[in-house]
Formats: structure tokens, C-alpha cells, sequence
């Protein structure tokens, strides 16, 4: 029997170990690093720009000839008569061409016809180009849309993984009640068997260790589903385990010294939506030179050829060529200056978008910074608050124990310790998730 319960407490000893090996310890760079690569939404944003550069690339094809080929094949339901007069065709030393009237019945065979052409633009390139310039910058705004998008997906696991954090930290500070608490009850309960104590003082104290032991379960379960969210933003398996670690940022995170300049400098020079603002003004100029384009005539180069099947030997078998084409609107009523005008209207409201955009992207940065500020005074605060509340706890259990203080005031002091641990924690959250939105601000990737 004690080689078998040796068995069993190595066995379980063994399967523990396993367990805390198979978790995975999650950082916070490597949690960034597996959201931007494997986040669904990250990945249609690269997809659209793969589609954008299939469009670009099929836009170069139409500056390469174009070939074209129309082929009818079709049975006359009817037969027709054509009339050739005598000496039609002139007269000759032997006679007129044809010598009497001649009359030439179709016939009702299918015939086929197939006609074959090359086109190669010539003063269309211009206008080409133009299109295929236009096409580039939208690929570059799909670019700067997946930088946008990366750059939030960051924030959000940021915050993820900061919620976390915060939540961990409750429920340590949960834990460290709940073991006061359960002291408590062992002393009080002593104290009422000493009769030193009342009996409601102790139920008093279990319904405070009941309440301590409901709120440590409310926060495994939002830890739960935090961890699942967190999982979700890494474009995995929602069940998958971790452990996170906070590496350097602990309750004593200290803001780095940020000049607000350079921050509304490098938030200008980094930030997505100015560069997607710019890639639209420089869009806008595009289109309108498009537009203006319309203006020169479409002279085309072409090789056309023809060929039938069937037909009577009075018409030709084959026919080729070489020419220029020209297509040319001539008046078109000034539709096309009413359409310049109105590129010329876009040209002006993008460049008031991106006037706009950067005001706002300073005021971003302006705000986020201040939000810093506060939130690292605010987390000094409740640090010193917590420190302060935890010494007055251990004190009056203390004397407590010795007598010397009722059990309300140590219950009080108690109270006085959970509000400061939640308050602490609630600073901390608000001053990590304040860093990460300021981070997002001045335009940082990670």
C-alpha cells in the first residue's frame, strides 16, 4: 500500500510538471509578433494589397498590342440575284465585259467569315500611364491601410495582454485577503471559544472570506475570457493555454522622458492615415490628368485581315491591311471642361482632408500624452496608497492578536486594503493601456 501511494502522489507530481511545461509563457513582443502575423484581419489587409498589384499589373498590359479576332459563320435562308450588264466590266478588242447580261444566283451554302486585327495604342499611352500611376498610389493606400490596421491590431493586444496583467494582479491581491481572512477566522475563532469573542464576530468574519472567495472566482473567470479574446487577436485557437509574463513593466512602470515636439513630429512623418491623406491628394492630380487627356485624339497603329469560306469566287478570298486609326470626339458640348473642373474640385477636397487629418493627428497625440501624465501620477498615488494600507493591516492584525485592538478595526483596515489593491490595480491598467494609445498615436508598429 505505501509503494503504490508512492506511485500515485509521483505519478500526479509527474502529470503536473507536464502540464506547466505544455504553457506556454506568452511575452508580450512574441504575443505582437504572432498577432500580426497570423490576425485574420491583417491578413485581408495584405490581401488587398496583393489584389491591388494584380490590378496594376494588368493595367500595364494595355500599353502591349491588343489582339482581336471576329469570326461568323451562318447559312443564307434565301438566295439573292445580282445582275451584271452587258460590257459592265468595259469593252475589249474581242467584245463588251460580259458579252450579254448575265444574272449570278447565291447560294444557300454556309459561308463563314473570319476577321483578325492588331491594335497598338499610340496616343493613348500617355493617358495609360497616367492610369497606371493611379493604380500604384491606390496599391500604396492599400499599404498604408495595412499599416493603420497593424498599428490598432498592436493597440489591441496591447491592451489584451495589459488586462490580463491587471486581472492576475486582483487576483493575487484577492488571494493575499483571502489568506488574511482565513487567519482571522482561525484567531477569531479561538477568541470565541476563549469567550473573548462574540459568535456574530466570526460569522462575520466567514461572511467576509465567503465574499473575498467569490470575488478571487469572478476574476479567474474574467482572466478566462480575457485569455480567450487575447487568442482570438493572435488568429488562434481561442482554447489554446498560456501564462503571460510582465517582463519590465511592473507596479513602479515609470513613463520615459517623451518631448512632445518630437512626438507630434514623428507622429506627422509615421501615422497611416496622413500618408493614405497624401497618397489621395496625389490620387486626386492623377485622375484629373487623366481627364485631361480625353482631350487628345486616339490614333492607334493597325494590322487588320480578313478571310471567307464559301463564298462565291467573285469575292475575294483574303483580304489584309496596315493603317492608322483615329477616334476623335470633336464637340462634345464642354462636357469634358465641366468633368475638369470637377478633378479639379476632389484635387481641393483632399487636400482639405489631409489638412484636417493632421490637425486631428496632433490633438490625438496632444490628448494621449496628457492622459499619460495623469495616469503615472495617478499610479504613484494609489502605489504609496496601497504600501500605506497594507503596513496599517499587518499592524492591526498584530495587535489584534495581542489583544490590543477590536476586531471591527481590524476588519476596517481590511476593507480600507482591498479598495486600495483595486484601486492600484485600476491605476496600473489605466496607465499601461494610456502607454499603448499614446504608442498608437505617434505612429509606433509595436
Amino acid at each position: 500500500r505505501f509503494k503504490f501511494t508512492l506511485f500515485l502522489a509521483a505519478a500526479i507530481l509527474l502529470a503536473a510538471a507536464s502540464t506547466t511545461l505544455a504553457q506556454e509563457t506568452l511575452t508580450l513582443d512574441k504575443a505582437i509578433d504572432q498577432a500580426l502575423i497570423n490576425n485574420r484581419s491583417a491578413k485581408n489587409a495584405r490581401l488587398e494589397i496583393e489584389k491591388n498589384d494584380e490590378r496594376t499589373a494588368g493595367a500595364r498590359t494595355r500599353m502591349l498590342p491588343g489582339f482581336q479576332m471576329n469570326a461568323l459563320v451562318s447559312k443564307p435562308l434565301t438566295t439573292f440575284d445580282t445582275t451584271f450588264e452587258k460590257g459592265v466590266f468595259g469593252v475589249t478588242p474581242s467584245g463588251p465585259i460580259p458579252n450579254e447580261d448575265t444574272v449570278i444566283t447565291s447560294s444557300t451554302k454556309p459561308t463563314a467569315a473570319v476577321i483578325g486585327q492588331l491594335v497598338q495604342p499610340l496616343s493613348q499611352l500617355h493617358r495609360i500611364k497616367l492610369q497606371i500611376k493611379q493604380q500604384e498610389a491606390a496599391t500604396e493606400i492599400s499599404r498604408a491601410q495595412l499599416s493603420a490596421t497593424e498599428q490598432a491590431l498592436v493597440n489591441e493586444v496591447k491592451r489584451a495582454y495589459y488586462a490580463i496583467l491587471q486581472s492576475q494582479g486582483a487576483a493575487q491581491a484577492a488571494e493575499a485577503n483571502i489568506k488574511l481572512y482565513r487567519e482571522l477566522d482561525r484567531v477569531t475563532g479561538e477568541y470565541v471559544i476563549q469567550q473573548v469573542a462574540l459568535k456574530t464576530e466570526l460569522m462575520d468574519v466567514q461572511t467576509r472570506l465567503a465574499k473575498a472567495e467569490y470575488e478571487l472566482m469572478t476574476i479567474d473567470n474574467q482572466l478566462v475570457s480575457q485569455k480567450e479574446q487575447l487568442n482570438h487577436l493572435l488568429g488562434r485557437d481561442v482554447r489554446t493555454e498560456f501564462a503571460v509574463s510582465s517582463g519590465e513593466e511592473t507596479a513602479l512602470a515609470v513613463m520615459r522622458e517623451t518631448d512632445l515636439l518630437a512626438a507630434r513630429e514623428r507622429a506627422l512623418a509615421h501615422r497611416p492615415e496622413i500618408r493614405e491623406a497624401k497618397l489621395k491628394v496625389e490620387q486626386a492630380k492623377l485622375d484629373k490628368r487623366i481627364k485631361k487627356s480625353e482631350f487628345i485624339p486616339d490614333v492607334s497603329l493597325t494590322v487588320n485581315y480578313a478571310t471567307t469560306f464559301s463564298y462565291s469566287n467573285f469575292v475575294p478570298r483574303s483580304l489584309s491591311g496596315v493603317g492608322i486609326q483615329v477616334d476623335w470626339e470633336v464637340f462634345d458640348w464642354g462636357r469634358r471642361k465641366h468633368e475638369v473642373a470637377d478633378k479639379e474640385k476632389s484635387i481641393t477636397q483632399a487636400n482639405n482632408a489631409l489638412l484636417d487629418t493632421e490637425s486631428q493627428v496632433v490633438m490625438e497625440v496632444n490628448a494621449h500624452f496628457r492622459q499619460m501624465q495623469e495616469a503615472r501620477q495617478m499610479l504613484k498615488v494609489a502605489k504609496l496608497s496601497q504600501t500605506q494600507a497594507r503596513a496599517n493591516v499587518q499592524l492591526v492584525t498584530y495587535k489584534y492578536r495581542l489583544d490590543a485592538v477590536l476586531l471591527k478595526d481590524v476588519l476596517q483596515a481590511q476593507t480600507v486594503l482591498a479598495n486600495s489593491d483595486y484601486d492600484y490595480q485600476k491605476a496600473l491598467l489605466a496607465f499601461w493601456t494610456a502607454k499603448a494609445d499614446f504608442e498608437k498615436a505617434i505612429g509606433e508598429d509595436k
